[in-house]
């Protein structure tokens, strides 16, 4: 399983207009989309887990395409460095 970082989104997006842009490369396991808390409307980034070879095929069928009038990026999730404590 991998999970794809999905940037540059418009705030009219929501789960089910990102499984239907994923649905021809592979099924979509999870999906979050980052949300405002007070108009429930998309903050522009999401995540996706979609097993291995199907997440290369949505990589590189789908990064840099035009979704809702904005070019979409999409790539695998940069692991977080560890962080410093105080």
């Amino acid at each position: 399983m991998k999970k794809l970082f999905i940037g540059n989104l418009p705030s009219s997006a929501n789960e089910s207009s990102i499984i239907e842009l994923f649905a021809p490369f592979g099924t979509v396991r999870t999906i979050k989309l980052a949300t405002d808390i007070f108009s429930g409307q998309c903050k522009g980034f999401g995540f996706v887990e979609m097993e291995g070879h199907e997440a290369r095929a949505a990589i590189a069928g789908l990064n840099g395409r035009e979704f809702e009038g904005k070019n979409i990026k999409i790539n695998f999730e940069k692991p977080k460095g560890k962080r410093r404590g105080r």
